[in-house]
C-alpha cells in the first residue's frame, strides 16, 4: 500500500502544470488587483490581449473609445473620483503616442493610471518594424515608472510592481509596453502575488515628529494661520482631519484647482479657491497670513504668482508626499515630509484651541468687494448675452452642489471652479498642471463608468469639445449618461481674454466657426438643444438633468466675456484685478 501512494505522489511530482498564454497571465493580473473597468483601442501588436479579453468579458468590462487618448483620459476620470488605478489598452507605435497628452497630465495631477501597450515581437525590435515606436524611451520624461516586458514569465511580477508603483507615494502613471511574443507564449500557471514593497521605493516616509511639533508651535501661536489645501488632501482621504484641523484652530481654509471639492463649499471656514483666476481674498490675504500651512499641494505657479512677491510675511509650514516638491518654489520654515493623513493625525492632538474672527474678518470684507465688483455681475448680468456665471449658478442649485462636475481647460473652467458649490470629495475632475484641452468629455465618460450612481456633467468649451468629439460614438454605444454642458462662446475665451487685455485686441485665430453641435449629438443619437434665451435657461437644464441617458446641451453665451478676478502675467497674488485695467493713453 506505501509503494502505491508513493508511486501516486512521484506521479502527481511529475505532472506538467497548465499552461496559459501571456495575454491570458495579463488578464488574471489584472482581475487579481481588482482591475474591472478597462478603456482601449485595439490593434495589431495588442491583438493576442484582446482575443483573451473576450473569454474576460464576464470579470472585466471593456469600454471602446474612439482614439486612444480618450481611453487614458477615461482612465482618469475613472481613478479621479473613484480612488482606484485607472486602465488604459493600446497598440504599438501610434497607439501608444496617443496615450502621451494624457500620460504627461496624470503625471503632474499625481492620477494613478496603468496603460498597457502591445509592441512588435522582441526579435523585430529595432528594426524599424510595422507600428514599431520605442516606447520605453518616449514615454520616461511623463511616467512614474515604465518596464518592457518580452517573456510571458515576467508578466506577474512586472504588473503587480506596477500597480503599487502607480498607486503608492505621489501616484502616477505607469506604462506596460509587452511585446506580441510575450503575449502568445505559454508560461507555468500562477497565484498572483501583489507587490508590497520594492527595494529601491520608499513611497511612505516616516513620519517626523520633532518637525510636526515645530509645525504646531507655529500654528499655536500664529494671529493669522492660513491653510491652503491641494489634491494631497483627496488622494490621502484626509478630508476629515482637515476640517478637524481647521475648526479646531479656526483657521480659513483655500483650496487649489485640484483641491476643490477637498472640504464642502460651504463650510464656514472655507474662503475660496486659488490661482490666477481665483477668488479675490483667497489670493490677497496671502500676502497677509502670518503662518501659511500648505498641505498635499506644489506651488505651482498658477497659485503663486510672481514667486518673488509671494507670502514674504509668512512662515511656511509645507506637508506633502513628494519630498521633490518642498523647498522647491516656496522655502519651507518647516518641512513635514509624509502622507497628509498621518501628518494631520498626528498634528491634530498638538494643536490648540483658537478663535480667529478678526482675521476671518478680512476674508468676509474681500469676499464683499469680490461679489460687488464681480460675482453679482456674473450671477445676475445687465446684458441681454448670457453669462457663463448665471449658468454655473442656475446649475448649482438645481444640482445641489452634488453632482460629479468635469471641466475640460478654458474661461469655462475658471467659472465653474469659482462658482460650483462642491459639497463631496472627489466631485471635481478637471486637467490642472498640463491644461489639456479635450480632456473633459473622455473623462467623464471614465466618471460616471466608475459613479453610475452619481449624477455626472461635463462642463466644456467649444474649442476643447472638438479636440475629443469623437468619444460621443463611445457615449453611444455604451449609452453612458453623461450631461454635456457646452458654455460655446465661438472663441478660444482664454486666449482671446489675453488679446484683449494684452495685445491690443488683435484676435488672432481664436475665433471659431462651429458646427451645429445639437445636429451632430443627434448623428449619434443623442438628445441635444440649443439654447441662447435667459428665460429658457432653468427649464434646459431640468431637461438635461432629468434625461434618464445621455445628453448634450449647447448654450450660446456671451462672446467677448472676461473672466475676474484675474492675476496677470509676472504680477503677485496681492496685485490681483478685479476689473480689465484702463487703457494707458500713448
Amino acid at each position: 500500500m506505501d509503494a502505491l501512494l508513493t508511486k501516486h505522489k512521484e506521479k502527481l511530482a511529475t505532472e506538467p502544470k497548465k499552461k496559459i498564454s501571456g495575454s491570458e497571465a495579463l488578464l488574471r493580473c489584472l482581475v487579481a488587483e481588482g482591475v474591472d473597468t478597462l478603456f482601449g483601442y485595439p490593434g495589431g501588436a495588442i491583438m493576442p490581449v484582446y482575443d483573451a479579453l473576450h473569454f474576460y468579458h464576464d470579470q472585466l468590462k471593456h469600454f471602446l473609445v474612439r482614439h486612444e487618448q480618450g481611453a487614458i483620459h477615461a482612465a482618469q476620470g475613472y481613478a479621479r473620483v473613484s480612488g482606484k488605478t485607472g486602465v488604459a489598452i493600446a497598440t504599438s507605435g501610434p497607439g501608444a503616442a496617443n496615450l502621451i497628452t494624457g500620460l504627461a497630465d496624470a503625471l503632474i495631477d499625481s492620477t494613478p493610471v496603468v496603460c498597457i501597450t502591445g509592441q512588435v515581437a522582441e526579435h523585430l525590435l529595432g528594426t524599424d518594424a510595422f507600428q514599431e515606436m520605442d516606447v520605453i524611451n518616449t514615454t520616461l520624461p511623463v511616467t512614474k515608472w515604465n518596464v518592457q516586458i518580452s517573456k510571458a514569465s515576467d508578466i506577474p511580477s512586472q504588473v503587480a510592481k506596477a500597480f503599487y508603483i502607480a498607486r503608492s507615494g505621489r501616484p502616477g502613471p505607469v506604462v506596460i509596453d509587452i511585446t506580441k511574443n510575450a503575449q502568445f507564449e505559454m508560461t507555468d500557471e500562477f497565484e498572483y502575488e501583489a507587490c508590497h514593497h520594492i527595494r529601491t521605493y520608499s513611497p511612505k516616509p516616516l513620519l517626523d515628529h520633532v518637525q510636526l511639533e515645530k509645525a504646531a508651535d507655529l500654528i499655536n501661536n500664529a494671529q493669522r494661520p492660513y491653510i491652503l489645501c491641494g489634491q494631497g488632501v483627496l488622494l490621502s482621504n484626509t478630508s476629515q482631519e482637515l476640517i478637524a484641523l481647521s475648526e479646531k484652530a479656526n483657521i480659513p481654509v483655500a483650496a487649489t484647482l485640484l483641491g476643490l471639492s477637498a472640504m464642502p463649499v460651504h463650510h464656514p471656514n472655507y474662503v475660496g479657491y486659488l490661482g490666477m483666476h481665483g477668488n479675490y481674498g483667497a489670493n490677497v490675504l496671502t500676502n497677509e497670513c502670518d503662518v501659511l500651512i500648505a498641505i498635499g499641494m506644489r506651488f505651482d505657479d498658477r497659485v503663486t504668482g510672481n514667486v518673488s512677491k509671494y507670502a514674504k510675511q509668512a512662515k511656511v509650514i509645507h506637508i506633502e508626499i513628494d519630498k521633490a516638491e518642498i523647498n522647491k518654489i516656496i522655502n519651507a520654515d518647516v518641512g513635514v515630509h509624509a502622507d497628509a493623513k498621518e501628518a494631520l493625525q498626528a498634528l491634530l492632538p498638538l494643536i490648540k484651541e483658537k478663535k480667529h474672527g478678526i482675521w476671518f474678518q478680512k476674508f468676509h470684507e474681500a469676499a464683499r468687494k469680490e461679489h460687488e465688483k464681480v460675482i453679482q455681475f456674473d450671477f445676475y448680468p445687465l446684458s441681454n448675452s448670457l453669462k457663463m456665471g448665471e449658468v454655473i449658478r442656475e446649475l448649482s442649485e438645481l444640482t445641489k452642489g452634488e453632482a460629479i462636475i468635469v471641466t475640460d481647460v478654458g474661461q469655462h473652467q475658471m467659472v465653474t471652479s469659482r462658482y460650483y458649490p462642491f459639497k463631496d470629495t472627489r466631485t471635481n475632475v478637471t486637467s490642472g498642471g498640463a491644461g489639456t484641452m479635450g480632456f473633459a468629455l473622455p473623462a467623464a465618460v471614465g466618471a460616471k463608468v466608475a459613479k453610475p450612481e452619481k449624477q455626472v456633467i461635463a462642463v466644456i468649451g467649444d474649442g476643447g469639445f472638438q479636440m475629443t468629439v469623437q468619444e460621443l460614438g463611445t457615449i453611444m454605444q455604451y449609452n453612458i449618461p453623461v450631461k454635456m454642458l457646452i458654455l460655446n462662446n465661438n472663441f478660444l475665451g482664454m486666449v482671446r481674454q489675453w488679446q484683449q487685455l494684452f495685445f491690443e485686441k488683435r484676435y488672432s485665430f481664436t475665433e471659431l466657426h462651429n458646427p451645429n453641435f445639437s445636429a451632430l449629438a443627434d448623428a449619434y443619437s443623442i438628445p441635444a438643444k440649443k439654447i441662447s434665451d435667459r428665460h429658457k435657461l432653468r427649464e434646459a437644464l431640468k431637461e438635461m438633468l432629468e434625461c434618464t441617458g445621455p445628453y448634450l446641451l449647447d448654450v450660446q453665451v456671451e462672446k467677448e466675456e472676461n473672466v475676474f478676478p484675474m492675476v496677470p502675467t509676472g504680477a503677485g497674488v496681492g496685485e490681483i484685478l478685479l476689473e480689465a485695467p484702463k487703457p494707458t493713453k500713448s
